[in-house]
C-alpha cells in the first residue's frame, strides 16, 4: 500500500490543506498537529468525498493486526482527535459524518492538484476490424471495463448507456466534457483473433483534448477478466487514484473464464441494454447459453435475474415465470458472489415487485449502491421505490444522482417519469418523458411514459397519440391495454370497450396483468369489476400492485373501504 508520505499531492478543503508528501495538515497555512492514524483516516476520507469509507476498509488499511476491541477503541480515539483538529462536531458535522456501525463519510468540498482526474467517460471501444457481427463484443467489453472502473469509489464514472450515445460522435472532447461534467476520457479499440484479445487504450484530458497516456494489453480470452483488471488498474495508477483494500482485492480477483461462456454473456449484455420485449428474450437465451457453458459465471446469472425481472415487471409473462425466477436466480448468485452489485439490484427488484417487501428492497438497493456508487440502475430503481412510498424528496434526490451518472440513458428518464407522476409534478414528468422518447423513440414503454405525462397534464390528444404509437411498436398486450385505458379516460368509451373485449378474448393466449384490467374498468367507472381484478392481481402477486397507493389512475377508488383493505394487505410502510 502506498504510504501517505510517498504521495506528492496536496488536497484542499475549506481552509485546510492536506499535504500528502509532507504528511501535514495545515489550516490557513499553519501546521495542525495530527498523529499518523488520524492523518491516514483523513486521507482515506478526502480521497472518497461523499462516499462511505467502511470500518472494514479502515481496519484493513490502518489496524490490520489488531483485535476488534483494540481497533474499535483506536478508531474512536483517532476520529475524536481528527474532529478536534478540524474543529468539527459529531452532532453537527461539517467534514466527517458518522454512519452508525458502517463507517464515515467526508462532507466537505475537495479541490485536488490539477494533475488529478476524478471523473471519467469510457467511450465505446472501436471494433476491429469493423465486423458488424462482432459489435456486441466491443460494446460488451466497453461496458465491462466501465463497470470495473466504476467500482473504484474515488472515481465518478459515467455509465455505459450514456457512453454509447457518443459512439462515432463527431463532437470535440471539450464539448463532451462540458455536457457531462467529466475531466477524463478513455478511448481505444479492441481486437479479437485466434482466441486472444487485444485492448489498446489512451487517456485524454477532456477539457483540453490533451493526450496523457496510452498503452496496449493482450491476453488469452480465458484471462479476459485479468485483462480488464489490468487496464483499470493502469488507468487508476496514471490518474493517481487511491484504491481501498477492498478495491485492490476486487481487481486482484480475476478467475479464468470459459471463452465461449464469456462471449455469450457479452451478447446477453448487449441485448439486455436494448430493453424491448424481443431483445430481453434474446438476452435470456444468451445468458442461459453462458451458464450452460460455465455455471459459475456469476455475472451471467445476475444478468439473467435482471432480464427475468424486466419480463415480469412489464407484464410480458406472469409473475411466477418472471419475478419468481428473478428472485431465485439473484439469491443463488449471491451465494457465490455476495459483493456483486448487479445481483443485489436484481434481488431488490424481485423483493419489491414479487414479495411486496419494500423495506427489504430498499436495503438491497442501498447495498448495491454501496458496492458500486457509480451504478445508475439501483439508484433510479430506488428512486421509484421511494416514490411508491410517498417519500418524494428522497426519490427525486436519488433520481437526480442517477441522471448525473447516466444522463443519456432513456431508462433513467423513464424511471423519473414514474417518480414525478406519483409526486403529481406534471411539468417535470413531461420533460423527462420527452427526453426518454428523444433518446429511444422505438421503445414502447417510453411512449407510454410520455403519454401518461400528457394524460395527467390534461392534454388528451397528445396522450392518445403517444399511446397509439406505443401499441404500434410491439405486440405486447400491455400497451394495447394502456391505450384502452387512455381512451376511456379521454371519453372514447366505444374504442376502449372494443380493445377491452379483444384483450379479454385473448386472455388465454397472451398474458396481461390483472392490474391493467382493473385500471381500464376504473376508467370506465365500473368499480366492482375493478376491485375484482385488483383482488386477482393481489392473489397473483402482480408487480404493478405496488403502484396502488400512489397511482393517479386509482384516485376514484380511494374513498371505497375495499381500497383501504387492499392497502393493508399490501403492507405499505407508514
Amino acid at each position: 500500500m502506498t504510504s501517505a508520505r510517498e504521495d506528492s499531492r496536496t488536497i484542499r478543503f475549506g481552509a485546510f490543506e492536506l499535504d500528502l508528501a509532507a504528511g501535514e495538515l495545515r489550516n490557513k497555512g499553519v501546521r495542525v498537529r495530527l498523529q499518523e492514524q488520524p492523518f491516514r483516516i483523513l486521507q482515506m476520507l478526502v480521497e472518497s468525498p461523499g462516499r462511505l469509507v467502511s470500518r472494514e476498509d479502515l481496519q484493513t488499511a490502518i489496524w490490520p493486526s489488531n483485535s476488534y476491541v483494540d481497533f474499535d477503541q483506536g478508531l474512536n480515539r483517532a476520529i475524536n482527535k481528527l474532529r478536534e483538529a478540524l474543529g468539527d462536531s459529531a452532532d453537527r458535522p461539517r467534514f466527517i459524518e458518522t454512519l452508525a456501525r458502517r463507517g464515515y463519510r467526508f462532507l466537505g468540498t475537495v479541490a485536488a492538484d490539477a494533475t488529478q482526474i476524478r471523473s471519467l467517460l469510457v467511450l465505446p471501444l472501436e471494433n476491429l476490424p469493423n465486423e458488424p457481427d462482432q459489435e456486441y463484443f466491443a460494446e460488451g467489453l466497453t461496458g465491462a471495463l466501465t463497470t470495473r472502473l466504476a467500482k473504484i469509489s474515488a472515481l465518478q464514472v459515467i455509465s455505459r448507456t450514456t457512453a454509447t450515445a457518443y459512439k462515432r460522435s463527431l463532437k470535440p472532447l471539450p464539448e463532451i466534457a462540458r455536457e457531462l461534467g467529466i475531466e477524463g476520457v478513455v478511448e481505444g479499440s479492441v481486437l479479437r483473433s485466434e482466441g486472444r484479445v487485444r485492448i489498446s487504450v489512451q487517456l485524454v484530458r477532456a477539457s483540453t483534448d490533451t493526450h496523457i497516456w496510452a498503452e496496449s494489453y493482450e491476453r488469452d480470452m480465458r484471462n479476459i477478466l485479468a485483462l480488464q483488471a489490468e487496464v483499470a488498474h493502469a488507468i487508476a495508477k496514471e490518474i493517481q487514484v487511491r484504491l481501498t483494500p477492498g478495491e485492490q482485492a476486487q481487481l486482484a480477483h480475476t478467475p479464468i473464464v470459459d471463452p465461449d461462456a464469456y462471449d455469450a454473456y457479452l451478447r446477453g449484455l448487449y441485448y439486455s441494454d436494448k430493453r424491448t420485449p424481443e431483445t430481453i428474450v434474446q438476452a435470456i437465451n444468451s445468458f442461459e447459453e453462458a451458464l450452460a457453458r460455465d455455471p459459475g459465471l456469476a455475472l451471467a446469472r445476475a444478468g439473467l435475474a435482471d432480464a427475468f425481472g424486466a419480463l415480469g415487471w412489464w407484464g410480458y409473462v406472469p409473475p411466477g415465470k418472471g419475478l419468481a425466477k428473478a428472485k431465485a436466480l439473484a439469491l443463488r448468485t449471491l451465494q457465490t458472489a455476495p459483493n456483486l452489485a448487479e445481483a443485489h439490484s436484481a434481488l431488490a427488484w424481485a423483493l419489491k415487485y414479487y414479495d411486496y417487501d419494500f423495506q427489504g428492497a430498499e436495503w438491497e438497493f442501498r447495498r448495491a449502491i454501496e458496492l458500486d456508487p457509480n451504478y445508475s440502475v439501483p439508484r433510479y430503481r430506488l428512486a421509484m421505490t421511494l416514490a411508491h412510498l410517498g417519500r418524494f424528496e428522497e426519490a427525486i434526490a436519488e433520481g437526480a444522482r442517477a441522471v448525473r451518472l447516466d444522463p443519456l440513458a432513456y431508462t433513467v428518464h423513464g424511471a423519473m417519469c414514474w417518480v414525478y407522476m406519483f409526486a403529481r409534478r406534471h411539468d417535470e414528468h413531461l420533460a423527462h418523458g420527452k427526453r426518454a422518447v428523444d433518446l429511444h423513440p422505438e421503445a414502447p414503454h417510453m411512449r407510454w411514459a410520455l403519454g401518461a405525462g400528457y394524460l395527467e397534464a390534461g392534454d388528451f390528444e397528445a396522450a392518445i397519440a403517444q399511446m397509439r404509437l406505443g401499441a404500434q411498436l410491439t405486440d405486447a398486450p400491455l400497451f394495447r391495454a394502456l391505450l384502452a385505458e387512455t381512451c376511456a379516460v379521454t371519453g372514447r368509451r366505444d374504442e376502449a370497450q372494443m380493445i377491452l373485449q379483444h384483450l379479454q378474448a385473448r386472455a388465454g393466449e397472451e398474458y396481461l396483468t390483472p392490474y391493467m384490467f382493473a385500471r381500464i374498468h376504473t376508467a370506465l367507472g365500473d368499480r366492482d369489476e375493478a376491485f375484482r381484478w385488483l383482488n386477482t392481481a393481489y392473489q397473483e402477486r402482480a408487480p404493478w400492485m405496488v403502484l396502488l397507493k400512489r397511482d393517479p389512475r386509482m384516485d376514484s377508488l380511494r374513498a371505497d373501504p375495499r381500497y383501504e383493505s387492499l392497502l393493508r394487505l399490501m403492507n405499505f410502510p407508514s
